[in-house]
């Protein structure tokens, strides 16, 4: 059995994001790669994302940046843009936040999957099936078990996942606990493709609001956000925006940004 890995055919083109690789697509090559990844006869392939907040994780915390270098990370949000600019001199062709992107994804993809779902409070978990259900009915979703389980019982719960046979299973336990939880406990029998996605049940359920439109266009929806719930987010955004630049320019002024697009392919295997 493998995982996403370095070793075979097909290469990501990939951007070095304060040293970590993040997959270089427009929405078209996502959704191509995502529809790939699910017609693949083995293997799996163990998707995440990149924000500011993430980054200044993966900043102090090593065992998080080697969990992520070892998963497909795509691009989420405005300082990801920034951080671009500043090593390579553009921004990156796509938000691909979670989102957008997985609800995106899902509307694309026409023919029928089963997916599972792991994360948030039980009563928020039951509500995002249910209004996943309504975006696209073609699919199944199947709530397995909320995100607070004992890690303990962590055999038990994909064991029920394996029996399900899904094609996606959607993780929702919070970074950078779901990324590491889904590398050192998801296999290729239990999913071929898992992808870690934060707070979108609470989005997709409605237990939190997301920001106006025109905000998201502005890429001022981490502004909403802490608007919303200020006591909750103030450390995120008020600290952890400014300490993320710090780690860019200082990253940046380092010389540690030398590398280029080219040098950065991540390969994708299968078993």
């Amino acid at each position: 059995m493998s995982k996403t890995a370095a070793g075979s055919n097909a290469a990501i083109p990939q951007r070095l994001i304060l040293g970590l690789p993040v997959a270089d697509f427009d929405w078209a090559d996502a959704f191509a790669f995502m529809v790939e990844a699910l017609a693949r006869p083995g293997g799996q392939t163990l998707l995440s994302f990149l924000n500011a907040n993430n980054a200044n994780l993966m900043m102090k915390d090593g065992d998080y940046r080697d969990v992520l270098s070892r998963q497909i990370v795509l691009p989420d949000g405005h300082g990801i843009d920034i951080a671009s600019y500043v090593f390579h001199g553009s921004m990156f062709p796509a938000n691909l936040n979670g989102t957008d992107f997985v609800p995106a994804f899902l509307t694309f993809v026409d023919r029928p999957l089963r997916v599972a779902m792991i994360g948030a409070r039980p009563e928020v978990l039951e509500r995002a099936a249910e209004n996943f259900r309504k975006h696209t009915p073609w699919h199944e979703f199947l709530p397995v078990s909320d995100g607070f389980f004992d890690r303990e019982r962590s055999r038990e719960i994909l064991d029920k996942v394996r029996a399900l046979k899904v094609d996606v299973l959607f993780v929702a336990m919070g970074s950078p606990g779901q990324e590491k939880w889904v590398d050192a406990n998801v296999h290729p029998q239990d999913a071929r493709l898992v992808v870690t996605v934060g707070a979108l049940f609470d989005f997709v359920a409605e237990a939190f609001p997301r920001a106006p439109k025109f905000l998201r266009r502005l890429r001022l929806e981490w502004f909403f956000r802490l608007a919303v719930e200020p006591r909750r987010m103030w450390r995120r955004y008020i600290l952890g925006n400014p300490l993320f630049l710090c780690h860019v320019l200082w990253h940046k002024l380092s010389g540690r940004a030398r590398d280029t697009v080219a040098d950065t392919s991540l390969r994708t295997g299968t078993s």
